[in-house]
């Protein structure tokens, strides 16, 4: 019984709706609360700009998940896609349900860290403690090592790799958003390949949201990620990238290689967070210490405009991921 492809336009569709729907709200909110960036030091912006961005990615995903949810306790669906989302819902509950309460948390600890500027220690733990969650829930990498202890300690290496490397790029407008959705696509593109419906049906969820952000947030921003939304699209992405099986012994030509893609599908921001850690390290500066000296920075040195070096790297981010299907 195939899944039926017109739901992923659905899934996508509804996401980018609420998102992009909910964000006015979310930013008048943010400018009553004082929940905005302020201009200073290494920023560009002159005026203070309101930190909803998370917010409404979250909005946007957690908004069609229930609405999900609903559809399935009340029947509002045909009886095919009904039976095949309660089957993969049920199976996976666990995981999904951490995959939310890590997201909340990821978003929670960036929120702290927007507001009160928390020790690099305080975030590290914070982020920690997610990604352990995250590993005893069941979403694990393995590597073909069967050693549960490998693979924990893998798995909570990658997702606090792949998050602080988002939370880094949201250094110009639409970068992190915008590999974080070219990501999420390459990932619902091979899930959904597969026949994976319901990893694939969740990365068009942060799809949808994040392209239902991007508008507000490029090529001028009149709303920011903020640590709350860079860290909750890491987090997700970084997540996502587990979930899929892109390596399965039933596949006609099994290729171990497969494992591989993630790394394709995030190689640019993985690769500058390897670049300035390296730079900064080289030049002994702590290397949790902001600098410009990102690949948006170099380029936007060697001429380009801003919005210029954003869409290079986006389409780096794109041509790199096609990569993946040659696995």
């Amino acid at each position: 019984m195939a899944f039926p492809t017109n739901l992923y336009g659905a899934v996508l569709l509804m996401a980018f709706l609420v998102s992009a729907g909910s964000l006015p709200l979310w930013r008048r909110w943010c400018r009553r609360r004082g929940w905005v960036d302020d201009p200073g030091h290494r920023k560009i912006h002159h005026v203070p700009v309101p930190l909803a961005g998370g917010f409404a990615v979250f909005t946007g995903m957690a908004a069609v998940l229930g609405a999900a949810v609903l559809a399935i306790v009340f029947q509002w669906m045909p009886a095919e896609p009904l039976a095949k989302l309660s089957y993969g819902l049920g199976r996976r509950s666990v995981e999904l349900t951490t995959l939310l309460l890590g997201a909340v948390g990821m978003l929670a600890l960036g929120g702290w860290d927007d507001r009160r500027e928390l020790s690099p220690r305080a975030k590290f733990a914070g982020q920690c403690l997610i990604a352990l969650a995250v590993s005893l829930s069941g979403i694990r990498i393995t590597l073909f090592v069967p050693s549960l202890v490998f693979s924990h300690a893998v798995t909570v290496l990658w997702i606090l790799t792949v998050t602080n490397a988002f939370n880094i790029n949201d250094n110009m407008n639409g970068l992190c958003a915008g590999l974080g959705a070219i990501a999420s696509g390459w990932i619902a593109f091979h899930a959904g390949r597969e026949g994976q419906y319901l990893v694939a049906s969740m990365a068009l969820l942060v799809l949808g949201s994040l392209l239902g952000f991007l508008p507000y947030n490029y090529p001028k921003a009149s709303v920011f990620l903020g640590d709350a939304g860079s860290h909750l699209v890491g987090y997700l992405i970084s997540v996502l990238a587990v979930l899929p099986h892109f390596y399965s012994p039933k596949q006609l030509e099994p290729s171990r290689w497969a494992v591989l893609c993630p790394l394709l599908i995030l190689a640019v921001p993985l690769a500058d967070l390897v670049s300035v850690v390296w730079i900064r390290t080289r030049l002994g500066r702590p290397f949790w210490i902001g600098d410009t000296n990102h690949f948006s920075h170099r380029l936007t040195r060697a001429g380009l405009g801003r919005s210029e070096a954003v869409l290079v790297l986006w389409l780096a981010a794109l041509g790199i991921g096609a990569l993946s299907l040659l696995f």
